[in-house]
């Protein structure tokens, strides 16, 4: 009777599942180089991918580095040709001009735009995420059409009713009493109504949701409000953080509804203060209208970063079921 051997003195490669083959030992197919002086084929491969990656990115970082580079630029070299790619000399007192300057008032326009998202992040995550647990958790009559009519409006952009909206906010102001027209009323009292892409999001993620846990908290006595609540939302956590960012992105970078609504040059908002900036004489500033528009986008950025893994999270967790 053979001998059994010590495990020890077995081959690591049997062990790992290697065989050898009969003409010699055995390599990994993937493993195996093209030829004795080339690398892996699938290395030439990722190396590939990740430089064209990377010449993607630094194309799409251009336009914010010319950006940043002209708002430390003095007002003639920001107009120069052929332009310097290097700031000569290095101007920071472009940014403090911002706030020192009468004719700006930055951080009066900075409040406002940040009011008006606070309110809008506000409306839209509570309001869509009503309505967004009606058409996912109850079942009623009706409720695929009215599902179908509510993302039918996605398809109809703001300039379209633009002039009605305006006629109607007009007419409230004239038969209630309460000033609609000039004041930030209109801008932020909708999104309390709920937003369609925001409640389509929503209603994707409701449905991942087991429904016996639903079940269970009614057997339990919890109502819907008490469902909606304690289980729904904290489950939920991504996809209300990737409603509340869109809101903000949507309302920060806003133009066109204040420049309707919006009387006033203490009433403008950060979109809208940046057109200040172009003289109506044609002789801008561009040196100053760059270094606005940093203050402008670095807030958003910012925000993308600290939420970026919950962005992530949400919109990987959306949509799964249909």
């Amino acid at each position: 009777m053979a001998e059994k051997l010590p495990v020890n003195m077995v081959s690591t490669d049997l062990l790992r599942g290697n065989f050898p083959a009969a003409t010699g030992p055995s390599q990994d197919p993937a493993a195996a180089p093209d030829s004795p002086l080339g690398p892996p084929r699938y290395t030439r491969r990722r190396i590939l991918s990740h430089a064209l990656l990377l010449i993607a990115s630094l194309l799409a970082l251009v336009p914010f580095l010319w950006l940043l580079d002209t708002s430390f630029k003095t007002e003639s070299s920001a107009t120069q040709y052929p332009p310097a790619l290097i700031p000569a000399p290095f101007r920071w007192q472009n940014y403090v001009n911002l706030f020192s300057e009468r004719q700006y008032h930055m951080l009066l326009w900075a409040r406002n735009s940040l009011t008006i998202a606070v309110l809008v992040v506000l409306g839209t995550t509570i309001s869509s995420a009503f309505v967004a647990y009606g058409f996912a958790k109850i079942r009623f009559r009706g409720r695929g059409i009215l599902f179908a009519l509510m993302l039918s409006t996605m398809m109809i952009p703001f300039p379209v009713t633009m002039v009605s909206m305006f006629v109607i906010f007009k007419w409230l102001g004239d038969y209630t009493g309460i000033a609609w027209l000039g004041t930030f009323r209109p801008l932020w009292v909708p999104y309390w109504f709920g937003s369609a892409f925001s409640i389509f999001l929503l209603r994707q993620f409701f449905i991942t949701i087991p429904e016996e846990l639903s079940e269970a908290a009614r057997i339990d006595g919890c109502s819907e409000l008490g469902i909606f609540f304690r289980i729904i939302l904290p489950l939920a956590r991504p996809a209300l953080s990737v409603v509340a960012l869109f809101a903000f992105l949507s309302v920060w970078n806003d133009f066109l509804g204040p420049l309707v609504y919006l009387q006033h040059s203490h009433q403008f908002t950060l979109a809208l203060g940046l057109d200040a900036f172009q003289s109506q004489l044609g002789g801008s500033q561009w040196n100053l209208l760059m270094a606005a528009s940093v203050l402008v986008i670095l807030p958003v950025v910012i925000l993308f970063f600290i939420a970026q893994r919950t962005f992530i999270e949400g919109i990987a967790t959306t949509g799964i079921k249909g």
